[in-house]
């Protein structure tokens, strides 16, 4: 088993009282799975993304990530991980305004202390993958909501990461562009990378190989 949380809860306090955002979540996914996780806003599953990717850690419960328990990790282990091992794809892009899409996709590359020379390679080559390879030297001012996506996607694969975690990565733009961000999305898992995709749209849920949904905080339904 790639992902498994075992009674996996979280609860964050507000005012005196207290939200639990995961409520006793348990669930498994394996190596190379496509799978969606749907559930409307406040549903808990962005604070599930944080937790899978690392971002944040449980109350109670157990997260083991390639049979590891995630608690046991230092945070000098967490940030690597996040470096090498997960590709974060969110619905806001987060790409630098004053940088090209190139040298986007190179920064999460210099800080893992890759040499230059092999992080202009590997920042073009993720740029070609997403059908960006005549693009790679405009600003995001200069490309659209779509092509932003595709330079957000092609940072998170630049390295190889095994994992991709993608949260609403359709949901700033248009029908054709989240079209062709997912037929991306299709052709990743096809080489073997496991997907985790949150999302609000039952469309686009149903593009993955197995769906889980969340509302208040729990794990409702299990669909294969």
């Amino acid at each position: 088993m790639l992902i498994e949380l075992q009674e996996a809860t979280k609860i964050y306090p507000m005012g005196e009282e207290t939200i639990c955002a995961m409520d006793h979540i348990s669930f498994g996914i394996q190596k190379g799975e496509f799978v969606s996780i749907i559930g409307c806003s406040g549903s808990g599953k962005s604070t599930l993304m944080n937790i899978l990717g690392c971002l944040d850690t449980l109350n109670s419960g157990k997260y083991f990530l390639d049979g590891e328990d995630v608690a046991c990790f230092t945070q000098n282990r967490l940030s690597k991980i996040r470096n090498e091992k997960i590709g974060f794809v969110f619905q806001s892009f987060y790409l630098i305004p004053n940088l090209t899409a190139l040298e986007n996709v190179e920064l999460p590359l210099k800080y893992q202390n890759i040499p230059k020379h092999r992080r202009k390679l590997l920042a073009a080559s993720a740029l070609h993958q997403v059908g960006l390879n005549t693009r790679m030297h405009h600003r995001p001012n200069q490309l659209s909501g779509g092509q932003q996506q595709r330079v957000a996607i092609a940072r998170a694969i630049a390295s190889s990461p095994p994992i991709i975690l993608a949260d609403e990565p359709t949901g700033n733009l248009d029908s054709k562009s989240g079209n062709d961000i997912m037929e991306i999305l299709q052709i990743l898992h096809n080489e073997g990378k496991t997907i985790l995709l949150i999302t609000h749209d039952p469309a686009i849920a149903n593009q993955a190989q197995r769906t889980l949904k969340i509302a208040d905080g729990k794990l409702v339904d299990l669909s294969v």
